[in-house]
């Protein structure tokens, strides 16, 4: 393999891109697209599985006055919020306009995967559109209506926003990213 990720005795497949970017091999990109792919609908499942499990036993708890589920001394709590807002609840009230940057963001997610070639940024962005999805799920499914929908938050540490498993793999793929900049990687795998 040379640096760009490119087998030196095969012929590479160009990739549409402007005339200073590397090629990266189609079977690099592939295998990128499917780690990519893997770790979103993951994300998703695991969010929405895990968020399926508090709607169904953690709300009834604390409507009928039992209260959230305390582990650790104290240090984490499992609860549940019905968060309109963003992360740190930001933006109250305008949960239409978090759905709207939230397809835009992951239409630019799958259109910088086509330059893949970097198994890094395939985990990293992979969190971060699951992350995403799982949210948007939320918000296109819940009441009050599509578009408008509360987030489902339940995580609580002392001092610190409740969040759930999506804000954590957008959280965790972001310092991944910044990560991967730091060290120099690009998306095609070349270092910078």
């Amino acid at each position: 393999m040379t640096e760009e990720g490119v087998d030196a005795d095969r012929e590479p497949i160009m990739v549409e891109q402007g005339p200073e970017s590397p090629v990266v091999d189609s079977d690099v990109r592939r295998r990128c697209l499917i780690i990519l792919g893997a770790v979103a609908a993951g994300a998703v499942v695991l969010d929405q599985l895990v968020k399926w499990w508090v709607v169904e036993t953690l709300r009834p708890r604390l409507e009928s006055g039992e209260g959230p589920i305390v582990m650790l001394g104290g240090l984490l709590k499992f609860t549940y919020v019905e968060n309109t807002g963003a992360a740190f609840s930001i933006g109250v009230g305008y949960t239409w306009i978090f759905t709207i940057v939230a397809v835009i963001v992951a239409a630019v997610i799958l259109r910088t995967s086509r330059r893949l070639g970097s198994i890094g940024w395939a985990v990293a962005l992979g969190g971060l559109l699951g992350g995403l999805l799982g949210n948007l799920i939320d918000r296109l499914t819940r009441p009050p209506g599509p578009g408008l929908g509360y987030v489902v938050d339940f995580i609580s540490l002392p001092y610190f926003a409740v969040f759930n498993i999506a804000d954590m793999f957008i959280t965790l793929s972001a310092v991944g990213m910044v990560l991967l900049a730091l060290r120099g990687i690009e998306i095609s795998g070349r270092r910078s």
